[in-house]
């Protein structure tokens, strides 16, 4: 079936935009002033499914949802702490992690494992666990735009914005919606790095279609953005549906599958080309696309090698249009193709043609890459193969930034 023949649309809203869900956040003393703690809450019990860093020091509350999720696929709630990653601090990190599990358990009246857990901030130092359970009892989820406002605010850590989306689309011909916040400046470079992305949604979805739409769908999305090649310990993308729009069940073998999953796509995308924007000291979004390789994986792989190139990435920033910096990032991708028909372009102004220079206006391309958004395109002649990656240009304000990050 074509996905393009269906109706999705993007709408003004965030994680309560679907039916039953309910979020709030507050100032718990984590932080100097802003808020800290968040929760979002479903009024019955979702289908869960997540995926986690694949960084070895996996932080205590990626261990804490793992457990959750494992124990029936199902979550009602998610708390997430900022300030504080909960990360490398031994068997007392991974107590204070169900001791968060299980005070918000109590507060909403839910079973424990019905719990996630999430934490974002420092590595290596100890959560204010009394403050936080203190907070939990405080914290009164709501279906108000406020709520979803002071969550999308207290999962944040040197972001400079919050970071939100929301689509709708009729599926079983009955509206199905979905949304998502996010948090993540740097030490991105997925497969998962620092960013924690909640998606909910009110479609009936079975739980293990749930988990490989997730997948599939974070493969091209979060595990294609980078900011500064750093993997953090701690972070996830966690989808919450709770049927609550009504459709029948879905699963790969329903015929508006495809539907589900451009919607998931579109909203995932979204979310991680907002964090990509969002880098660290960043000035702008920079888009590579990637086609005519023999395969998607092997456009995917050579589109993120150069987003993740820290020449490519100075030069977008100097907005020299320098392509010499991105042909020798793609043979650093350790992927093959035929050089003699490449071809690349920043933006509509072509800098190089199957393997050759061409003569440009390099005031024309300087012009282009001032702008916000930048875009690179790579044109190769081994198959049918496309692929993108999002990230941002590497600034100063980025050594100033991690520089001096605990202080």
């Amino acid at each position: 079936m074509n996905v393009e023949a269906y109706e999705l649309k993007a709408i003004d809203g965030g994680i309560l935009t679907p039916k039953g869900f309910m979020a709030e956040g507050i100032h718990a003393g984590l932080r100097y002033s802003h808020n800290d703690l968040g929760i979002i809450y479903s009024e019955v019990p979702a289908q869960a499914a997540a995926v986690y860093t694949l960084n070895s020091y996996q932080a205590a509350p990626i261990q804490v949802t793992k457990e959750s999720i494992g124990k029936n696929g199902t979550l009602q709630a998610v708390v997430v702490n900022s300030a504080c990653a909960n990360a490398c601090t031994g068997e007392r990190g991974l107590k204070d992690a169900e001791t968060m599990r299980e005070a918000v358990a109590e507060k909403l009246g839910i079973p424990v494992y019905d719990v996630a857990v999430a934490s974002t901030g420092v590595i290596g130092q100890f959560l204010e666990i009394d403050k936080i359970t203190a907070g939990i009892k405080k914290i009164s989820p709501t279906k108000d735009k406020a709520g979803a406002e002071g969550f999308e605010k207290a999962i944040l850590t040197t972001d400079t914005c919050t970071k939100k989306c929301a689509y709708e689309t009729r599926i079983d011909g009955v509206k199905v919606t979905m949304g998502g916040a996010a948090k993540g400046s740097g030490m991105i470079h997925p497969n998962m790095a620092t960013m924690l992305g909640f998606v909910t949604t009110d479609a009936n979805i079975e739980q293990k279609s749930l988990e490989r739409a997730l997948r599939k769908v974070t493969d091209v999305s979060f595990n294609q953005i980078t900011v500064d090649g750093d993997t953090s310990t701690n972070d996830m993308v966690l989808v919450m549906a709770n049927g609550e729009a009504g459709n029948e069940m879905l699963s790969e073998n329903h015929p508006d599958w495809p539907m589900f999953l451009a919607l998931l796509k579109e909203t995932c995308e979204c979310l991680a080309k907002k964090i990509a924007r969002d880098g660290e000291g960043a000035t702008k979004l920079v888009e590579v696309q990637v086609t005519g390789a023999e395969t998607d994986q092997e456009a995917k792989a050579i589109a993120k090698t150069v987003i993740a190139s820290n020449l490519v990435k100075t030069a977008v920033y100097g907005a020299d249009a320098n392509w010499g910096r991105i042909v020798g990032a793609m043979g650093c991708s350790n992927i093959p193709f035929n050089q003699e028909r490449v071809s690349i372009s920043f933006g509509p102004i072509q800098v190089f043609h199957h393997g050759s220079p061409v003569i440009f206006d390099e005031e024309h391309a300087r012009e282009y890459l001032l702008g916000d958004d930048v875009q690179i395109f790579i044109q190769l002649a081994d198959g049918l193969g496309i692929g993108k990656a999002w990230g941002c240009d590497l600034t100063y304000d980025y050594v100033k930034i991690n520089a001096s990050y605990r202080t």
